[in-house]
């Protein structure tokens, strides 16, 4: 047997190799990295509006969940912002007016796939429920096409369930964008008329490759997403 030892001398507990799997995700990540230029937007946005909705679609049994309204209201906003629904290859903007919308999809072992949901823009919220639910199902069952694997357009990644709030997703390139879902924080928020309320506030975040967008456009989609999501009939 083989001991690694570190920098400071001591034996490593365990030795895993980078293979299979595991090795194609660092290489895509690395070539990521050094391909695009990428920065990463920060914003926050109301809940209610949206714990609203999901509450009436309950009542009336359907199995929407807040992750699925919050998707369609994604693909919806991308439709008055597509500078970020592109890929950028061979110093070409390619912008597309169909949302093939990467799922990023956690797999036992660590590993991580970001498949298409091809078309999202032509769902409403029960259908991108479904279709997600699937992709979901079938990921898991290791039965993604290469199509669904490489067809995306741009990247959702969430975290909702954790404690993180914000992060930095790295670009699946060439998509020249990748928006974050973190986790949402209770807090005490003042109304109109002075009383002070508790709410649920959502971090998102956007990373965007700089060379295909610059950071006012970004921060753009950024504000009307909130916008819509804080809307009472989203």
């Amino acid at each position: 047997m083989t001991i690694m030892h570190t920098a400071t001398g001591e034996s490593a507990s365990s030795v895993l190799p980078l293979k299979g799997m595991r090795k194609m995700i660092a290489a895509k990540m690395h070539e990521s990295l050094q391909s695009a230029a990428q920065l990463t937007h920060h914003a926050e946005c109301e809940l209610t509006a949206l714990q609203a909705r999901r509450a009436q679609l309950k009542a009336a049994g359907s199995a929407v969940s807040l992750q699925d309204l919050l998707l369609h209201q994604i693909v919806q906003t991308l439709g008055a912002h597509p500078s970020l629904n592109a890929t950028l290859q061979d110093n070409q903007i390619n912008q597309y007016a169909a949302v093939h919308l990467g799922l990023a999809i956690p797999l036992p072992g660590d590993l991580l796939v970001a498949p298409a949901l091809f078309d999202a823009e032509r769902l409403d919220a029960e259908g991108l429920a479904a279709a997600r639910r699937a992709l979901v199902d079938k990921a898991l069952a290791g039965k993604l096409s290469v199509r669904e694997l490489t067809g995306a357009t741009i990247t959702v990644s969430n975290l909702g369930l954790s404690r993180v709030r914000f992060f930095t997703p790295i670009l699946n390139v060439p998509q020249v964008a990748i928006i974050g879902i973190g986790g949402s924080q209770r807090r005490l928020q003042r109304e109109a008329d002075g009383r002070l309320v508790e709410r649920d506030f959502l971090g998102l975040s956007l990373t965007f490759d700089h060379r295909a967008v610059n950071g006012a456009p970004a921060a753009d989609f950024l504000d009307d997403l909130c916008r819509r999501l804080e809307r009472t009939d989203c």
